[in-house]
Formats: structure tokens, C-alpha cells, sequence
């Protein structure tokens, strides 16, 4: 069955941003779209806020999807990707980039550009430089759209006041310590879908990735040179943090590639190395899962600050794309529902925003 929302690989190479260690080189996009109307209106000397749209949800949602809708119903549009593991360069299917056929022409920004060899890209880190090309968008009248799961980087960004040494996600915080004053004019869209449905698309999306090459992928960045320190996920910088390479670095280390990729069971040997490469699967799965929740339970903190997050459900296209019964009232198509219950109001609210 084919899911609807994206999940597969592409190349690093279709940014105008790049960078070089820590520095950020804005390119002058070659691409020509319509202007804004809208976004003309401010003149010279007005020092509003800039406008920005920023999409939200937990991993799997459909945050690309919509993104995507929108940058091509609003054809002035340039993405800014907020997924901390997507801004690095590599592992483009464990780490489910966007391809780039499935981005319309749509420029993106921060997605594949960090050379991960130069470690940890900071919440810090995103605020200057995703500043920065919001900045630049701005000023060649574009419309920015900020896109990814990453809510430590989106309120890094967004949130006027910004203390790097205080994580306001951790979990004795409280809303409280989330700044409610924001450095742009943002219009919030919060693409939600229920938590049950969403873990059995997060788990089928895993499978998607193993059948497009993930295993291959991993197996190929991984370092069997590597130190105890990649035993612990919890001392891992940059990309390998992401979900995937620890789970996979502890059955490689066991079964070392090109064997360990091999799946046939002809002796007992090769049935205790499935089962390890099947636990590791299902380690992928359940932690996925669990980033899943985290992910939520962040979004209703900045929501509980004061953030105006407009809530799309898309639980029941969801659904209907899994062959749930009850899903797609009555057999209607996953994309019908989505475009009824998901572009077409976010569509409008965006509309309403750009008018303000």
C-alpha cells in the first residue's frame, strides 16, 4: 500500500544555503516567483514584524505534505526546514528527508546542509542562522515557511527572548519559562493526528524506509572503529542521534556488514541474527513511538504559553491511508479527506494572515 505523506531519500545538493563549518553563505536563488501582494504592503521605513508561517506536529503528521500544499498554492513561498537530524548532510532515508521530486520546485532551506563532522547544530545555532534566511527571504518578498518536528529549534527561532542555557522542554519545566513574546508575526498551523493512529503509521512508515534502503544506508556510515561512547545514545552528538543509527550500530558491531545484511536463516546461527536485526527493527519502531509523545506533549506546552497554534486534524485521512476501519467515511479517499480537513483550512487561515 502506498502512504500518502513522504518517506524516502534525496540529494543534499538543491539549497541556496550552505555552509562551511560554522559560517552560513546565503546564494541568490535562481528561481522566479510571483510576488505577494501582501507582503509588498509594509514600506520602507516600517519596522513590522516579519511575517512567517510555521507548521507544526509530531514526526509522521504530515508536516512535509502540508508544506509543501501550501508553498504551491502560495507560489511566493520558500521552506525552512526545523528537523535537528534533516539539517545535516547524509542518512537521507533514515533521517526522511523530503525527495527532492516530491518538493514542487520549492525551494528549501537548512535541509541536508550541515557537514555533520562538525558536531552538535545547537537550538543556538538554528536561531542565527534560520534567522538569516528568513531575513533574506523577507527582503526579496517571499513568504518563509518553517517545517519540522524539532520544537526545541522552532522556539529557538521563534521566541524574542532566548536563553541557550535553559531548556524549557525539560520535564520539570513548565510553560512558564516559554516566552509568549515572538521575534516574528507568526501564523501557527498545528497539524495533529491522534496518537494510536499516528504510532501505526509511524511504525508502517519504518517498514517503507527498510524496504527503500535504510538498513544499507546505516550500514555503510557505520564505524566499526567506533568507541564504547556509541554504545551510549545518551553522550551521541548530530546525526548520530537519529533514530536508527544506535539501534543499528548495536546489531553491526554484532553482525558486521556485508554479512549482516544478509536476511536468509539457513543455520541456527542465521536465526539468532535475524532476531537481533529484528529487535533492532523493533527498537527503531518503539522509539519512534515514544518521539512521537514527547513530541506532542511539547506542543501542547508551547501551546499552554500563549503560542496561537491552529489545529488541523488529520486522524481520519490517516486512516482511510491505512485501511482503518471506520477511517475515510465510507471509503473516501485519503486525499480528499486531507485536502477537506487539512489544505483547504490551512489554506484559509493563511489567507486571513497574509491580509492582516
Amino acid at each position: 500500500m502506498r502512504l500518502p505523506f513522504f518517506s524516502s531519500h534525496c540529494s543534499h545538493h538543491c539549497s541556496s544555503v550552505q555552509f562551511h563549518h560554522s559560517s552560513l553563505t546565503l546564494l541568490a536563488s535562481s528561481t522566479r516567483r510571483n510576488r505577494c501582494p501582501s507582503m509588498d504592503a509594509a514600506p520602507v521605513g516600517n519596522r513590522r514584524k516579519e511575517k512567517v508561517i510555521v507548521i507544526m506536529g509530531a514526526t509522521g503528521a504530515g508536516k512535509s505534505r502540508l508544506s509543501i500544499d501550501l508553498a504551491t498554492r502560495f507560489p511566493f513561498s520558500e521552506i525552512i526546514n526545523s528537523d535537528k537530524m534533516q539539517v545535516y548532510r547524509g542518512l537521507d532515508i533514515t533521517t526522511n528527508k523530503i525527495p527532492i521530486d516530491k518538493r514542487n520546485g520549492v525551494p528549501h532551506h537548512l535541509l541536508g546542509e550541515v557537514d555533520p563532522e562538525i558536531g552538535e547544530f545547537t537550538p543556538l545555532d538554528f536561531r542565527f542562522h534560520a534567522g538569516s534566511v528568513i531575513s533574506d527571504i523577507t527582503s526579496r518578498r517571499k513568504l518563509p515557511i518553517v517545517v519540522g518536528g524539532s520544537n526545541s529549534f522552532v522556539q529557538s527561532l521563534l521566541a524574542d527572548r532566548f536563553d541557550p542555557e535553559v531548556n524549557v522542554f525539560d520535564e520539570s519545566s513548565s510553560s512558564s519559562l516559554i516566552s509568549s513574546e515572538l521575534r516574528y508575526e507568526c501564523c501557527f498551523l498545528w497539524v495533529d493526528v491522534s496518537f494510536p493512529v499516528l504510532s501505526d503509521y509511524a511504525r508502517k512508515r519504518v517498514d517503507d524506509m527498510l524496504n527503500l534502503g535504510m538498513v544499507e544506508e546505516l550500514a555503510k556510515s557505520f564505524d566499526p572503529d567506533a568507541g564504547d561512547l556509541e554504545e551510549d545514545s545518551e553522550n551521541r552528538i548530530g546525526l548520530r542521534k537519529a533514530i536508527g543509527v544506535p539501534e543499528f550500530d548495536w546489531y553491526f558491531k554484532r553482525y558486521p556488514p556485508p554479512g549482516g545484511l544478509r536476511a536468509e536463516c539457513r543455520s541456527e546461527e542465521d536465526r539468532v541474527r535475524k532476531g537481533a536485526y529484528e529487535e533492532a527493527v523493533r527498537a527503531i519502531k518503539e522509539n519512534t513511538c515514544e518521539l512521537v509523545k514527547k513530541q506532542m506533549g511539547k506542543i501542547l506546552l508551547l501551546k499552554e504559553a500563549g503560542w496561537d497554534l491552529r489545529r488541523l486534524d488529520g486522524t481520519e485521512a490517516f486512516r482511510a491511508a491505512l485501511g482503518k476501519r471506520g477511517g475515510g467515511y465510507g471509503g473516501e479517499r485519503w486525499s480528499d479527506i486531507w485536502e477537506r480537513e487539512v489544505e483547504e483550512p490551512s489554506v484559509k487561515i493563511v489567507n486571513s494572515f497574509l491580509r492582516e
